[in-house]
């Protein structure tokens, strides 16, 4: 029995998927089986709740060979630090009161930096919580998520244009979340591992901002450029958007420490996904931009 959690994800429901086409047993671990795939729904057992709670986990954890574990988003938490610990704690504890053998997490790349990484930081305390509880423990570890441009199809498509706080010609290490699915699926249905370690998983190429811009814009055939946010002004847009001052905190820290090469490192050492940025444009952003107009 395999454990899920996040199963409503873009990562945690693309790994429901291949777990059940691979053919194996899947239970999960999700707040509202409502928002579940209908013939999803009808193949995985289901425990609901929220994998921060011991009574959750103690439903959901007994006779599982193996858990997937990711930490949803809050950004009403009082900060990172607080809210990965909390479901990292909860997790360590329920994996080894059932005697779970083998984890996969999700991760950032940049482990062993040393300044302040804000929501990364906190990641990497997760990774060493987990990693503490008696499981064979994976970390994968991972750069900037292709899909985070998807929460800027507005600007892409009517400004022709995408922000962000990188220099726009040092390359941006980047990931497609099926690919993310795709090797913990791969952990998960061969537990032949042991020990603990971190596994840095990279798109296979190495483009600049700018050089993104040009292939949103051949893909979207429309001229789309990068613009270079300054770290003020994008903590400005998050108060702007509710965002409390420890967020917002989190929120700079996390991409200045990604400004100052925090993926680089592993950048040498990763495994390559299958995934370029060229693909996914097409094969992902290019329809949903293509729905956002039919809408």
């Amino acid at each position: 029995m395999i454990v899920v959690t996040t199963p409503t994800g873009q990562i945690g429901g693309a790994l429901v998927r291949l777990l059940l086409d691979r053919g194996e047993d899947v239970r999960v671990v999700v707040r509202d089986a409502s928002r579940l795939d209908g013939a999803v729904r009808e193949r995985v057992a289901v425990v609901e709740g929220a994998h921060d709670d011991p009574a959750v986990l103690d439903k959901a954890l007994p006779g599982a060979d193996a858990l997937f574990w990711l930490v949803p988003p809050n950004p009403a938490a009082p900060s990172a630090e607080a809210h990965y610990a909390g479901f990292a704690r909860a997790g360590a504890a329920a994996v080894a009161r059932h005697g779970v053998g083998h984890v996969v997490g999700v991760s950032s790349a940049g482990h062993g930096w040393t300044k302040p990484a804000g929501v990364l930081t906190a990641a990497f305390a997760m990774d060493a919580e987990l990693a503490a509880s008696g499981a064979a423990y994976r970390a994968l570890s991972m750069p900037f998520y292709m899909e985070n441009l998807l929460g800027q199809l507005d600007a892409i498509t009517e400004q022709g244009a995408f922000y962000l706080t990188c220099a726009p010609d040092q390359p941006l290490a980047t990931i497609a979340t099926r690919d993310i699915a795709g090797a913990a699926a791969d952990l998960l249905t061969d537990r032949s591992w042991t020990g603990q370690e971190n596994l840095p998983l990279f798109g296979p190429d190495r483009l600049t901002p700018d050089a993104m811009a040009e292939a949103i814009g051949r893909e979207l055939g429309r001229p789309v450029a990068y613009r270079r946010m300054s770290m003020d002004d994008f903590a400005s847009l998050l108060r702007s958007r509710g965002a409390g001052e420890q967020t917002v905190k989190d929120m700079t820290e996390m991409f200045a420490a990604q400004d100052d090469g925090i993926y680089d490192a592993d950048w040498k050492t990763a495994t390559l996904a299958p995934t370029d940025f060229r693909a996914w444009c097409g094969q992902v952003l290019r329809p949903a931009a293509d729905a956002r107009a039919a809408s």
